[in-house]
């Protein structure tokens, strides 16, 4: 509902930006170099599936209190998890920080792994 009030009043809620795996392969061969931000745990991170090349680990729970350290201006970020649900919420309260160049990475992990199970 809350959704329908913004319609209609002019304001449209925004939900996360998505980056599909293909388009963030191909954005990284060019040499594009996003913060790529990983709101898994350390666990996660170092574990089955790994982690993309060059991610930050910074497990949400820590977000709220380190936003700071990702800048305002540093540039785009695509942010991973697992699958995308954590890595929507950490895109919203970056965006809610001030931080606009913020995608997702639709299906986490698993997506950019072919669809693997840890």
């Amino acid at each position: 509902m809350a959704g329908w009030l913004g319609r209609l009043f002019g304001r449209q809620e925004a939900g996360p930006v998505w980056i599909e795996v293909a388009e963030l392969r191909e954005r990284l061969a060019r040499g594009e170099c996003p913060l790529i931000l990983d709101v898994r745990g350390p666990d996660e991170f170092d574990g089955p599936l790994g982690h993309i090349e060059g991610a930050r680990n910074l497990p949400l729970p820590e977000l709220g209190g380190r936003i700071p350290e990702i800048g305002r201006g540093a540039g785009p970020v695509v942010v991973v998890c697992l699958t995308d649900k954590r890595s929507a919420q950490a895109a919203a309260a970056l965006a809610e920080a001030g931080i606009r160049d913020v995608a997702v990475l639709r299906g986490g992990m698993r997506a950019w792994r072919g669809g693997a199970m840890p």
